[in-house]
């Protein structure tokens, strides 16, 4: 299977859209249209040449454990070093530290290459820029010094120690322990299972950030503090020192992304250090963890795009069958099956959702760097608590979606879909797990409700709903535009309505919560993707007034914005009805009464 980057869509998303040129100037970076341009064109020849060719066989080889050393499927090795020599494992880094500073919304786009073209060879160094965050916001300046500059070239790379066999979602269950020492370091000891690149051989030495707690700490997620682990100590010149008293136990046998190692580490009094505060872990933590979350949405989405490529080709080249009207193709045996209703209706979803999701991945992406890089404080206030609002969103639908649209690709292939050789089936086992780790799709739900949509009242939200309900005003008046303007107005309307709804019926029973909590972040999601859309179509039709010579390109976006109006967005429609049927249906059923 191969993979091409969609770079013509994502020029319209970056340039047309967001005006990436003018954020980069706004952040005083240096970077213009030219430059990003060419960094993405590079990005496109590495993934779809070095990277996408490793796909298959990954999945088909796996990793292998011996003695206590974890091999990675044949070729990654030599990729990692590419990746590392051509620069882009610094990508994102702290300048102070060797990066190149590259904002989000000019990285997201290769990110995303990097997940359609192999998600497993992606999940090394994908967890070692969230470590890097870290690190570089809660770590000591002695720790910094002796490790972040390694990790930023990625000639070392990180993890995050979380889970254990009794403690998943709920950290306060934890047990792994961490003993001071006279010395200022700490004594870990512990087990940590499901951590992704915690053995490999691509890197000269790897770095866990490991949730632990200290003798004295009290119970619950407020006893938790975070310490850095590394498997080589550091010299004093930045070398590796001594190995360090931790260890592979096993790897996990997976349904996908078998191709990144994920395993169950041991820690025997291994020494660390404390990063951030005693007692302060999860904070710490969630530092990485927010990257990491936006960071499993594009795996969603890079999946998305491989998987509606893949059907897409195979539509236009499988003959079957006449069209319903009469031959389209009267000089072959057959029509191509892109000529059928129903296979059209799966390729305009695939294409629909996966376009949608890039847009408000790019719209995230440039509030996650105005949180940290706007001028005004109240600027990357404002941009913080968007991106907070949106990231449980982009984690939860991009996953889904990633798995919608690479089932529609296996059905698109009919019986060959369900062959290993296509690569379809990969794409569905691998987009599995993206929606089960950095929290489940369900917890990601509870988090949008609970934390930010009970947080502050809704008034993010509301905020959000206000930003699209101008632009449904200002494209209500194109005749091209209207109906879809006015459609997107109304479910704004329903969609603040159904917010009071849901705030209301929360706080008089918590158990509303969890029953609302999945169909609403559905339905937000799908209303949220409408008004890209408008966005996408109004840039669309501009250009066709202004006569481009990319004609076709845009009456796309027009029909394809058509469809998301009428076959998609309906959807939200019965995500309000499941939403609106209450806690009742589901906890009234005894739990005995669920027999088998």
């Amino acid at each position: 299977m191969s993979y091409l980057a969609p770079l013509r869509d994502m020029r319209f998303v970056l340039h047309e859209l967001f005006d990436v040129a003018g954020h980069c100037e706004r952040l005083g970076n240096g970077l213009d249209r030219e430059l990003i341009d060419g960094v993405l064109e590079e990005a496109a020849a590495f993934t779809a040449n070095e990277i996408a060719p490793l796909n298959r066989n990954s999945d088909e080889e796996g990793c292998q454990l011996v003695d206590g050393k974890v091999s990675t499927p044949k070729g990654f090795r030599a990729a990692y070093k590419q990746y590392v020599d051509n620069g882009w494992a610094s990508m994102t880094g702290p300048l102070d530290f060797g990066g190149q500073g590259f904002p989000q919304l000019v990285s997201f786009a290769f990110h995303e290459m990097l997940m359609g073209a192999s998600l497993s060879f992606r999940i090394y160094s994908g967890l070692t820029e969230g470590a890097v965050l870290a690190l570089d916001k809660h770590g000591s300046n002695e720790l910094k010094d002796a490790y972040l500059a390694k990790m930023v070239g990625g000639q070392w790379t990180g993890t995050m120690c979380l889970t254990e066999p009794q403690a998943g979602t709920d950290l306060a269950l934890l047990r792994t322990r961490a003993e001071p020492q006279a010395d200022g370091s700490y004594k870990v000891t512990g087990n940590k299972i499901f951590i992704s690149g915690g053995e490999q051989d691509l890197s000269e030495n790897i770095v866990h950030l490991v949730l632990a707690r200290l003798p004295d700490a009290p119970a619950g997620v407020k006893g938790i503090s975070l310490l850095l682990v590394p498997k080589f100590i550091a010299t004093a010149e930045g070398g590796l020192g001594a190995r360090n008293a931790l260890s592979c136990g096993a790897i996990e046998h997976k349904m996908g992304i078998k191709g990144a190692s994920t395993c169950v580490m041991n820690f025997d009094g291994a020494t660390g250090w404390l990063v951030g505060e005693a007692n302060q872990g999860l904070a710490c933590m969630f530092t990485m963890m927010n990257d990491a979350r936006f960071q499993v949405g594009l795996q969603g989405l890079g999946i998305g795009e491989a998987a509606f490529q893949g059907a897409l080709r195979y539509a236009k080249e499988r003959l079957q069958s006449r069209g319903l009207k009469g031959a389209v193709a009267p000089d072959k045996a057959a029509d191509p099956i892109i000529n059928h209703p129903d296979v059209r209706r799966m390729l305009l979803t695939q294409k629909t959702l996966v376009e949608g999701c890039r847009m408000l991945a790019a719209y995230t992406a440039r509030q996650l760097d105005l949180e940290h890089g706007a001028d005004e404080p109240a600027a990357r206030k404002a941009a913080a608590r968007r991106a907070a609002l949106l990231i449980p969103i982009v984690k939860a639908f991009f996953t889904d979606m990633g798995q919608e649209v690479a089932s529609h690709a296996v059905q698109v292939y009919g019986g060959h879909g369900f062959i290993r050789e296509w690569g379809m089936e990969q794409l569905m086992r691998d987009s599995r797990i993206t929606q089960l780790y950095e929290g489940t799709n369900g917890i990601q739900a509870l988090d949008l409700i609970r934390r930010k949509l009970l947080g502050d009242g809704g008034a993010e939200l509301g905020a959000l709903i206000a930003e699209f309900s101008e632009l449904c005003d200002a494209q209500a008046g194109q005749p091209a535009l209207a109906e879809m303007a006015h459609t997107l107005q109304a479910r704004l309307g329903e969609w603040r309505e159904l917010s009071a709804e849901v705030l209301a019926r929360s706080q008089r029973d918590a158990e509303e919560i969890g029953a609302a909590s999945v169909d609403f972040l559905q339905y937000s999601a799908y209303v949220l993707l409408a008004g890209f859309w408008l966005q996408a179509a109004a840039t669309a039709q501009r250009a066709l007034d202004a006569g481009s010579g990319e004609a076709a390109f845009y009456q796309a976006k027009l029909h394809s914005a058509g469809f998301y109006l009428r076959r998609v967005l309906p959807r939200a429609s019965s995500h309000r009805e499941a939403m609106l049927g209450g806690a009742a249906c589901l906890m009234a059923m005894p739990e005995a009464s669920f027999a088998f």
